[in-house]
């Protein structure tokens, strides 16, 4: 049995039991993890590596803690004959006990943490610091199969205790409790480093912000390192022009009053104004609005257009609700975003969890409030919209930017297998054009699981598909057609074989295992569709492998360009032909535009890097001289 030891942290717990050790670039994990950057030298100072960012007073004992050391204390006072003595009386031990993990199993259990509690080893839930019974049941118990522990995961999120926890960690200033310093990775060089030391002080909770950060900040190490003023730009970028949360009331179809929390971050406007979209999910959180506002401030800066970038939303959960409660939340909502809106200010878009109905209810209430119809939403199928194909464009987008990559290979898409994940607007669209030019896609996914279909989907098992969704059914429902295809619960489609994988689901889909599966099974580009669809440590992989990544700033601009197409020439009848050869130049010229900017700097067009590098290149040199131009702003 281990023995406590006061001010021990996690990671020393998980070391003495020989649990899952992992090294990250940088440790994202759920809210109650920890950020570890912990490396070797800097490239300017030896001492840099060693020098803590973030100094974390270490942790007070707890009670439980003090309790046990007095037992400790009073049994190693005994004589050595009494010591001996209850040395030899056997100690019962319950029937639940922690047994060690497996190391396959290791992205199951990133929201749990491992302490010690009266004396023994329990497995904590990261948010709630609970563990065992406190919970609906004990999701903990002896290894089971792997949906055994997938279920009770899913149970153990599910739990009203769990989920109130959630609510407020969210709501607390103090998401994350780390027990030792921070430090930065030997890869930056010190001025590099100090950015995200800067952004660490500042942000130190917003987990997926600060990941979005470092990858950023480490494909612009040769530009800072060839002058080292871009330090000072970066660190203005990295703060939001204008950071607006609010709370959202509502009433649902019982008369019960409900409020959610609302918000938009209008990251930069300094080439245009803002565009981004609207995401209404229960883990929507200030992190992750920044996040995805920075990365569509890139992806704006790369696209044909000068506009600045944005995003926001709720965490308000569409799934369940009826269209009247749902048109509560959306006007409830538009009731303050409405003041900050406008055609030359920011122009919502959709997003996870907003569509059609969600636009226009929002759309409705803006020009109620406003008292003025100018269009200013880009959102399919309405009246105020000019392209017949605004969904269709980030979804085709992709797939076009696939066949960039593979025609510089000399290759094409016809009869290669595609997995892709989601099953959302752009997953359905990107299987349409997959579909159309003869690939044989055989993947999609949900929140419960995911669909292989060996035969491949074609137009007709699409539309089935399409259907499924609009009903609001589950994937399930497709196997109960289709004998030949499978839907496995719990799970993530990167264990299939194929060659090219369109991640379209969410952030943090593809870990460290998942990437592994994905290179013994084939797979030779990766199209990001979602942002920041791979951690860290699964980009690492993946490039080590020569896995070229399209990323989601690059191949995802298609949205962009729909949406200034609709907006600018909205009295054009646009046939779908001429519009999809708009689209294809429009990518056409963010390719381009990011492998030059990667050759300037050293990548060459076949390194997994060179896309990825070059994008980020591009898009912050062309914010970066415009900043330069217009101030300190």
């Amino acid at each position: 049995m281990l023995i406590p030891v006061v001010g021990l942290g996690m990671d020393s717990a998980m070391d003495d039991i020989s649990l899952i050790q992992q090294r990250h670039h940088l440790v994202v994990r759920e809210l109650g993890g920890e950020i570890d950057l912990e490396i070797g030298p800097g490239d300017d100072d030896p001492t840099f590596a060693h020098t803590p960012l973030i100094n974390v007073p270490p942790q007070e004992s707890s009670a439980d803690d003090h309790d046990e050391n007095k037992n400790m204390a009073a049994v190693s006072q005994l004589p050595n004959d009494d010591q001996e003595l209850l040395k030899s009386i056997p100690v019962k031990r319950k029937k639940k006990v922690v047994k060690r993990w497996r190391e396959e199993w290791a992205d199951t259990y990133k929201w749990a943490y491992v302490d010690m509690k009266e004396g023994t080893t329990r497995i904590f839930c990261s948010i709630c610091r609970e563990y065992g019974r406190k919970h609906r049941r004990n999701p903990y118990g002896n290894e089971g199969s792997r949906n055994m522990q997938m279920s009770a995961l899913e149970e153990h999120n599910n739990s009203l205790l769990h989920k109130e926890a959630l609510r407020l960690q969210l709501a607390s200033k103090d998401k994350i409790i780390t027990d030792k310093p921070i430090y930065v990775k030997a890869l930056m060089s010190k001025s590099s480093g100090s950015i995200v030391e800067a952004a660490l002080k500042r942000d130190p909770n917003e987990l997926e912000f600060i990941q979005s950060v470092q990858e950023v900040i480490h494909s612009l190490e040769r530009v800072i390192s060839k002058n080292s003023g871009y330090v000072n730009t970066m660190e203005r970028l990295l703060e939001p022009e204008r950071t607006i949360i609010f709370r959202v009331p509502w009433v649902d179809d019982r008369g019960e009053m409900h409020v959610n929390r609302g918000f938009r971050v209008q990251f930069n406007q300094t080439l245009g104004p803002c565009r981004g979209g609207l995401r209404f999910h229960p883990l929507m959180n200030l992190s992750i609005a920044k996040f995805l506002g920075f990365q569509q401030t890139l992806r704006t800066a790369l696209s044909p257009y000068r506009l600045g970038g944005a995003s926001g939303g709720s965490d308000f959960d569409p799934k369940g609700k009826s269209d009247n409660e749902i048109m509560h939340f959306c006007q409830s909502y538009m009731d303050e975003l409405y003041r900050y809106i406008s055609p030359d200010k920011d122009l919502p878009s959709e997003e996870m969890g907003v569509g059609t109905r969600e636009m226009g209810f929002l759309y409705g209430q803006y020009r109620r409030l406003a008292g003025h119809s100018q269009g200013s939403f880009t959102g399919p199928r309405l009246n105020w919209s000019g392209s017949s194909l605004r969904t269709e464009a980030t979804g085709y987008g992709l797939v076009f930017f696939a066949q960039l990559m593979l025609a510089d290979m000399n290759k094409e898409l016809k009869g290669l297998r595609c997995v892709v994940s989601g099953s959302g607007k752009i997953a359905m669209h990107v299987l349409e054009k997959l579909i159309a030019y003869g690939a044989l896609p055989i993947t999609v996914s949900d929140s419960k699981g995911y669909l292989v279909d060996e035969d491949g989907f074609d137009f007709m098992k699409l539309s089935f598909l399409r259907d499924i969704k609009a009903q609001h059914r589950t994937l399930r429902d497709y196997s109960k057609t289709y004998a030949r295809a499978k839907y496995y619960d719990e799970a993530k489609p990167w264990n299939e074989r194929c060659d090219v994988a369109f991640p379209c689901a969410s952030q943090n889909e593809i870990d460290h295992s998942d990437a592994i599966s994905l290179v013994n099974l084939g797979c030779r580009i990766l199209v990001e569709g979602s942002n920041m669809p791979c951690t860290s440590e699964a980009l690492d992989v993946l490039k080590g492998a020569n896995v070229l990544i399209a990323p989601s700033i690059a191949a995802g601009t298609g949205g962009v360009v729909a949406g200034e197409l609709e907006l600018k020439e909205y009295n054009l009848n646009w046939a779908p032909e001429d519009f999809e050869s708009k689209l294809q130049e429009a990518m056409k010229q963010t390719y381009q535009r990011a492998l030059k900017a990667a050759a300037e700097f050293g990548y060459q067009k076949e390194s997994p890097e060179a896309l990825i590098h070059g994008s980020v290149i591009s898009a912050f040199l062309t914010i970066a001289t415009s900043m330069s131009e217009q101030g300190c702003v």
